[in-house]
């Protein structure tokens, strides 16, 4: 194939030796060939042929296609298609790209003139037989390939002329595409002609005899192949239809008009999406700066925003879109089936690029080795090769990287959405609870709900159901399916098990990469030391299970440490949403033991976990070295053959990357079956989750709807469809029961009343489709026209955390003057008077701003305010008092913005609203209609309707909201921004883990861990250099070298490093456990002892974000990533350090090394923590507006808002995804830099050591490239684990700042009261003022009194006038001045714990947990059944049930979380039995029976009275019969007294206001007969 020129001596190409096909198929004529099939491929795409073509070549871009840009009027046409080639820039690569092809063709044409007028020449010195051998050779083409050459250079020109002319964009892209191929192919056949011989020792290159036209050809081929295409901005395209192409780049050009900004990574040139420089302007202004907002962020892509990716993804996966039934992964494989294939692909270059390594080490080592005369490639393609090598895998691994991390964003946004679509679907109780509940009183599930909701990042961490018991943990696994709580259930599966799920995205690597690497490797492996290779991999898989038993081990492990971890998070959890119950009792201590012991179990298995990986790591780290032990010593002693440092050091590196195999086997396998079990999690859910009846296309008012009626015939209704009413006496099951026909009247004020539990709040759910319909008859129906609109006041007030206008708009358009009528007639505006930001005032997580009486007017607002013409509204007259809501009847039920819409209000105050009722329906406690009619008609069954006179109410919000708005500042801000701390981690904070890991010595601890660490990685280091030596041996010594003693050597150096890594592993472990106990610990405690003020301004769902995400994240990322940064500086010092050792004069390499990746890693570390920061933020709301959607899901539902709420997800989730997809870039954009950086140290010093240090020996330059290589791969690792360790430390320093928060006096020796203390209930009470904060105003103002022991006192006043302030002044529970003696002692000597131990109060919200009845009123096992049984009857629970024949409760009964599926007034009962069970000589009930019936608040009182005569009580209340036969009723106003003294003498001022209170009732003479019959 080649000849010697005989004028130059130059080896050429000699094409006369070959058979015409031979000449056909040589390199040159493939240019040709791809140019044919180029034809081929444009003919077939394009339709019309060549009118469109030809079309598109004579129009030019009108102004409309310019992606609406207003292009001027002196802008010409070439401007215009400047701008739709992507602007400018774009534009003028596309010019130069055509120039180059014209230089091309140029070369081309000059070359082949010259190549003629030469063979003329030539022609009369060629000898007749070698005519035909010569006249084809000049310059090694000939005349035909030559000619081919340079009609692929004329094709290339008028493909750039094409892409750069035509109208056409996707004219332009595919030509441009195939111009690229073509020069890139016919670079590859020069670059193969005339670079590779240069890169070797025995070849020329073959057209040499064309002098400079050559390198210009390659010149040019490079930038029209390569470098245009790379760097060339790419043209954008919107995915959004209705926008159209948009040029992103338009106004850098000054073009008029709008211009969209799009997500810079959309026009990057693909040099800038390999190496991620589209980033940079991103990194740089974090840099500067010292915190990088989120409108800084790079904008979304079109394809990255939620809504494209629901239009993409819902219809492969959501059923409801029109998907298949199949698992969601099918749907979701579908969805990514081009990024997974592109992922494989990338797969596969990767394992192939992970081998340039050892393959360049061998050869360099081999050339050292005395291989220089049969060598072909020069050496510094080697060391080149260690550059390029690394790099090009570094580049191929983050784009993998990238695109998984868009597929994890991007599914995470997707199944973000479909659970809360599909949670819009489903029955809440369904979903809540066991099937059915009691009754419906109230839709306290929402309550449930509310509890989880604006939860931040991993606050439901957990994969236990928080609604089960925490003494029934054990039993979890056998909970059936349905007690799971709804809104815990849906946190965890966008929390947990979406981590779970995205985590296992790199199942590629187990199904591709794992198999090919081993088999690559073992085939090099065999290459280099041939059948040894084989023994190290049968030893291999004899030792494979090992991993496999650990890993399940491991696994079983992990699951009982994951009970314990959800156990303690459940514990926790349920702590912080009643931890106002427990400061009020006085339960700190108990409940923080309790917290403890559930801690101490966690860390026990955590201990147990940890030391199973201690033994994997070993495993993992011996399996590769008994490999390599097999195979050197099958090598040279059964083969007989001599080690070499070029085999050694190239085998070592091969070992290293099979143990890095074991690594990714260990690592990928456990989250691969993480992910499924989560995903068949999320299936679980969405396709066997009970739905609304409408969407089961089980409902019944499909056909009653066109009649216009609103009503039942026939009809049973039940919270669930599993609901038959067979089920355990411990659970409890509701069915409302229709036997006849009821039917509303429209245009009409309709009551639904009742006794407490007998389902008044079910017939309204019955009629919005919540409760699942069973016919009864064939003729069965339920309807409710919804055409009409429907607006629905929940009894559990549902507000947003949004300002109140907006709570009352809902969304709707405003209407000012409607508005203000509304604010008029629902008693609202003098409490908007009470704000300095009026209206605009922010409610707080659950309304915390608003009073309950406040709450439930703004839902009546809301409702009033719409322009539904059905209003259904559950008892919200019942937490205002007598002169509020007399004023809401009278001027909104009354009023015009409800004349003639059709109200259908569930009610205890039927005598107040018997004036504006027209039709009464009538339930008894068993959920049966059994009256309807006229007020006398419906009611003539239960006497005790006609008596009930006042207020009775569900529950309204904390205790201490009742009466005193919450201080709140000028702008309307009640809840405090979260702080955004900057910077790196606090030493403080730092300082705090450090303390605690090294417990009562930490200076020990830390030497011995830092000591152990350095020895064990000088043993590691020591095992490749006594390698080496080994191999030295065979240098002229083969017959002497002793292998078994060689072996022995290094076998000893091995079990020395398992040693000390053992026991450096061992103090690290329980160093880690130490600092986890002792932070959660003090965490705990800090939030227990903190002030009620700091816990009304701090969400819940922040605080239980402190001890579970964050506590997660110290105990894991933040304290493995700690000691593996230790443990990287340690072996980094000393890699570098024996680099320097074999060459000095490396050293300021290795600094300079150091230093810029030290810089990089600064820049990136500064954008990183911002962004992650971001990242964190942008979390919460995603969480939060889910919940609050779920809390208040029958309101939405109701409303038909769940449109309105979907945007707002979406919305949300964009901002993560924003956050997101900037955040996973920024890794790719600092590993391409520091592992390139890296490669570029590594190659450095092998160049240095070839051709610079000749005397060195072969072993020592394989040891330094062992040391070089290892160490550039960790410069990134050490970045990014540093980077690691500052993102999980905001945790900590999120912790540490709760540890600093305002604390109550702690506990001290001197406030312990005496052993006999209280023996009586004596409270004198002088000067008594009190505030909220130290800055806010009074809210008790010089109050003093005394009150007897025995004594019951009532508390009454209008809203605001200081009542339930003065409860918790009692317990001092906020700042107070003046004294207040309990029993004659000052309560201010007093620990808090023993004070509140000592006073019971029971608040108006019932605080109840998850578990059995027994434990709620009894949670620390101190009573017997017997007991307990009293204090229920004492409570009312027996009187309440008497006449219920299904469903009562009973002591081993289960309560939901946060009674769930209890009523409210069930919840108060409950609440006063567990105050009784306490004894304490100070009882405060607040508004504690407002939600209960009359008949069992008779009971109660009764019991009250005979049953605790020597307590003394304090009674708040707006139900003016329970106070009126005090001992004593004190009124407030203002925070002041104003009347004090016993019923009858107040009631004998006429003046007075307790009698204009009375005057004001309905029962006035009843009240004035008991007042006077009271002594």
């Amino acid at each position: 194939m080649f000849r010697e020129s005989p004028s130059t001596g130059v080896q050429l190409m000699d094409y006369s030796q070959e058979s015409s096909l031979e000449a056909w198929l040589s390199p040159p004529m493939i240019p040709g060939y791809i140019v044919m099939a180029s034809i081929l491929t444009l003919m077939l795409q394009l339709r019309q042929w060549p009118t469109s073509l030809l079309w598109s070549l004579t129009t030019f871009p009108k102004r409309d296609t310019l992606s609406g840009l207003a292009v001027s009027r002196r802008e010409n046409a070439a401007l215009r298609l400047a701008l739709q080639r992507g602007g400018l820039t774009a534009f003028s690569f596309m010019v130069a790209r055509l120039l180059g092809c014209l230089v091309f063709l140029g070369l081309s044409i000059a070359t082949f003139c010259m190549q003629t007028r030469r063979n003329g020449q030539d022609r009369t010195g060629i000898q007749p037989g070698n005519a035909s051998k010569d006249l084809t050779v000049w310059g090694g083409i000939d005349n035909t390939s030559q000619l081919v050459l340079g009609l692929t250079a004329l094709y290339a020109s008028l493909l750039a002329s094409l892409s750069l002319l035509t109208s056409s964009k996707s004219w332009s892209q595919r030509t441009s595409t195939h111009l690229s191929v073509i020069a890139f192919a016919t670079f590859l056949v020069f670059a193969y002609r005339d670079l590779w011989p240069l890169m070797t020792f025995t070849k020329t290159p073959q057209d040499i005899r064309e002098g400079w036209l050559v390198w210009a050809k390659l010149l040019t081929l490079a930038l029209v192949g390569i470098i245009f295409p790379l760097t060339s901005p790419r043209q954008y395209t919107s995915l959004d239809l209705t926008q159209g192409p948009v040029d992103a780049t338009a106004a850098d050009h000054g073009v008029d008009g709008p211009v969209v900004e799009v997500h810079p990574e959309q026009t990057a040139s693909w040099l800038s999406l390999l190496l991620y420089s589209w980033l940079d302007r991103t990194v740089f202004l974090a840099y500067r700066s010292s915190h990088l907002s989120r409108d800084q962020l790079p904008q979304l892509a079109d394809y990255d925003r939620a809504k494209n990716l629901v239009k993409k993804g819902f219809p492969l996966i959501d059923t409801f879109s029109g998907s298949k039934k199949r698992h969601i992964f099918f749907g979701l494989m579908e969805i990514y089936r081009k990024e997974y294939a592109t992922m494989a692909a990338l797969v596969v270059l990767q394992v192939l690029l992970t081998l340039t390594s050892p393959l360049a080490v061998n050869r360099l080592l081999d050339h050292m080795e005395g291989g220089r005369e049969g060598a072909v490639v020069r050496p510094w393609v080697w060391a080149a090769l260690l550059f390029i090598g690394p790099t090009m895998h570094s580049i191929s691994f983050q784009w993998y990287t990238s695109i998984g991390a868009r597929i994890a964003v991007h599914t995470e946004g997707i199944l973000t959405q479909l659970i809360f679509e599909h949670a819009l679907r489903i029955r809440v109780k369904a979903g809540a609870q066991n099937p059915g509940v009691s009754e419906g009183d109230s839709h306290s599930s929402d309550d449930s709900a509310g509890d989880a909701s604006s939860t931040e990042p991993g606050d439901v961490g957990s994969r236990t159901d928080l609604s089960s018991s925490a003494k029934r943990n054990v039993e979890a696994d056998r909970t059936p399916p349905s007690s799971v709580n709804f809104t815990g259930r849906i946190n965890n599966l966008i929390t947990t098990d979406m981590s779970n799920i995205t985590d296992s995205k790199d199942f590629l690597s187990a199904a591709i990469e794992i198999p090919l690497q081993i088999s690559l490797c073992t085939c090099f492996l065999y290459y280099i030391l041939g059948f040894s290779a084989l023994v190290g991999l049968l030893v291999m898989l004899i030792l494979f299970p090992l991993p496999g038993y650990v890993a399940n081990r491991f696994q079983g492990i992990q699951v009982e440490q994951m009970k314990k971890t959800d156990a303690r998070v459940q514990s926790v959890t349920e702590s912080m949403h009643i931890l106002r119950m427990i400061k009020l009792f006085g339960w700190e201590n108990k409940i923080g033991a309790r917290v403890a012991e559930k801690r101490d179990e966690e860390l026990l298995w955590t201990r147990r976990r940890q030391l199973l990986q201690l033994l994997s790591n070993m495993i993992n780290f011996v399996i590769p070295i008994a490999v390599m032990l097999t195979t050197y010593t099958t090598f040279t002693i059964f083969m007989k053959q001599e080690l070499s440092a070029s085999l050694v050091f190239s085998s070592m590196a091969i070992f290293d990357i099979l143990q890095s195999q074991l690594h990714v086997v260990s690592w990928s396998i456990p989250r691969i079956l993480q992910g499924r079990v989560a995903l068949d999690r999320v299936n679980d859910f969405l396709r066997n989750s009970e739905l609304l009846d409408t969407l089961a296309a089980q409902g019944g008012a499909t056909d009653v709807e066109e009649l216009d009626i609103i009503g039942f015939r026939h009809a049973t209704f039940a919270w669930s469809e599993e609901d038959t009413g067979l089920i355990a006496p411990s659970r409890r099951s509701f069915h409302l029961q229709i036997d006849n026909e009821v039917v509303f009247q429209q245009g009409r004020i309709n009551l639904v009343v009742g006794p407490t539990g007998s389902g008044k709040t079910s017939m309204l759910l019955a009629l919005l489709g919540e409760m699942h319909f069973i016919p009864s008859r064939p003729n069965s129906w339920f309807g409710l026209p919804r055409k009409k609109g429907i607006a629905y006041a929940a009894q559990e007030s549902w507000v947003q955390n949004e300002t109140i206008r907006d709570n009352i708009v809902f969304g709707a358009p405003f209407d000012e003057a409607r508005y203000n009528k509304v604010l008029y007639q629902c008693g609202l505006e003098r409490d908007l008077a009470l704000f300095e930001a009026r209206d605009l005032t922010e409610v707080g997580e659950k309304g915390l701003t608003l009073s309950g009486g406040q709450k439930a007017r703004v839902t009546l607002a809301r409702a009033i305010y719409s322009s539904a013409q059905i209003l259904l509204l559950d008892d919200v007259l019942a937490a205002l008092d007598v002169h509020t809501a007399k004023w809401v009847i009278d001027k909104c039920f009354c009023g015009e913005l409800v004349r003639g819409r059709t109200i259908i209000m569930a009610t205890h105050s039927l005598a107040m609203t018997s004036g504006v009722a027209h039709f009464v329906v009538t339930l008894n406690s068993n959920g049966v209609v059994i009256g309807q009619g006229a007020l006398f008609d419906a009611t003539t069954q239960i006497d005790d309707l006609i008596a009930e006179v006042g207020e009775v109410r569900k529950e309204a919000e904390q205790a201490q909201a009742q009466d005193t708005k919450q201080e709140v500042t000028p702008d309307g801000k009640l809840v405090s921004v979260e702080e955004l701390v900057e910077g790196h981690v606090d030493w403080s904070a730092l300082k705090l883990y450090l303390v605690g890991w090294g417990g009562g010595h930490p200076a020990i601890y830390w030497v011995l861990f830092l000591v152990g660490m350095t020895m064990t990685h000088l043993s590691k280091a020591a095992q490749p250099w006594y390698l080496g030596y080994w191999a030295r041996q065979y240098e002229g010594h083969t017959s002497t070298v002793d292998v078994s003693y060689y072996v022995t050597i290094y076998s000893s150096i091995l079990i020395s490093t398992v040693v000390l890594y053992s026991f450096s592993y061992t103090v690290n472990l329980f160093g880690m456990l130490r600092a986890s106990r002792s932070i959660h610990k003090n965490l705990v405690g800090s939030i227990f002892g903190t002030t009620l003020r700091w816990l009304d301004t701090t969400p819940t769902a922040r605080i239980i974000a402190r001890c579970t995400q964050d506590i997660n994240s110290v105990d894991g990322p933040f304290a493995l990533g700690l000691s593996s940064l230790i443990e990287l500086t340690i072996t980094m010092m000393i890699k570098l350090g024996a680099v320097v050792l074999l060459s000095p004069s490396f050293l300021l390499p290795g600094i300079l090394v150091a230093v810029v990746g030290g810089w990089c890693g600064q820049i990136y570390m500064k954008a990183e923590l911002s962004v992650k920061r971001e990242l964190s933020n942008a979390k919460a709301p995603v969480l939060g507006h889910l919940g609050a959607a779920i809390t208040g899901l029958v309101s939405i539902r109701a409303y038909g808002a769940q449109e309105a709420f979907k945007v707002g997800s979406l919305a949300r989730i964009d901002r993560y995804t924003q956050a997101a997809r900037a955040f996973y870039s920024l890794n790719c954009w600092v590993s391409v830099r520091l592992e390139a950086l890296g490669a570029l140290f590594s190659a450095g010093l092998a160049a240095y050591l070839i051709y610079g240090q000749s005397t060195m020996e072969a072993s020592d330059v394989g040891f330094s490239l062992n040391m070089a290589v290892t160490f550039s791969a960790m410069v990134l690792w050490w970045i990014i684990i540093f980077n690691d360790v500052e993102i999980n430390g905001n945790s900590l320093e999120r912790i540490a700042g709760y540890m600093a928060i305002e604390q109550e006096p702690k506990a001290i020796e001197s406030g312990r009261p005496p052993a006999y203390w209280p023996a009586s209930g004596d409270l004198r009470v002088e000067n008594l003022s009190a505030r909220y904060s130290s800055t806010g105003p009074m809210i008790l103002r010089g109050l003093s009194f005394h009150i007897r022991s025995g004594e019951r006192i009532g508390i009454v006043g209008r809203t605001g006038s200081g009542k339930s302030s003065l409860s918790l002044a009692l317990l001092r529970s906020i700042l107070t001045e003046g004294d207040v003696y309990f029993d004659g002692i000052h309560t201010s000597s007093l620990n808090l714990d023993a004070l509140r131990s000592n006073i019971t109060i029971i608040p108006q919200i019932p605080e109840l947990l998850s578990g059995t009845l027994r434990q709620n009123i009894d949670p620390f096992d101190q009573c017997d059944d017997a007991t307990l049984n009293d204090a229920l009857r004492s409570a009312g629970l027996f009187a309440a049930q008497m006449d219920s024949d299904r469903g009562k409760l009973t002591l081993d009964s289960d309560i939901s979380g946060g009674g769930g599926n209890l009523s409210v007034g069930q919840r108060q009962i409950l609440a006063i039995a567990r105050a009784m069970l306490r004894g304490s000589k100070l009882l405060i009930l607040d508004e504690a029976t407002s939600a209960i019936d009359h008949k069992t608040d008779s009971v109660i009182q009764s019991s009250l009275r005979t049953g605790l005569h020597d307590v003394t009580q304090i009674i708040v209340a707006h139900r003016l019969q329970t106070v009126i036969d005090a001992d004593k009723i004190m009124v407030l106003d203002a925070g002041q007294i104003v009347e004090f003294a016993s019923p009858k003498e107040l009631l004998e001022d006429d003046q007075g206001f307790l009698r204009a209170l009375v005057d004001a009732s309905e029962d006035k003479d009843m009240l004035f007969s008991i007042a006077k019959q009271s002594k």
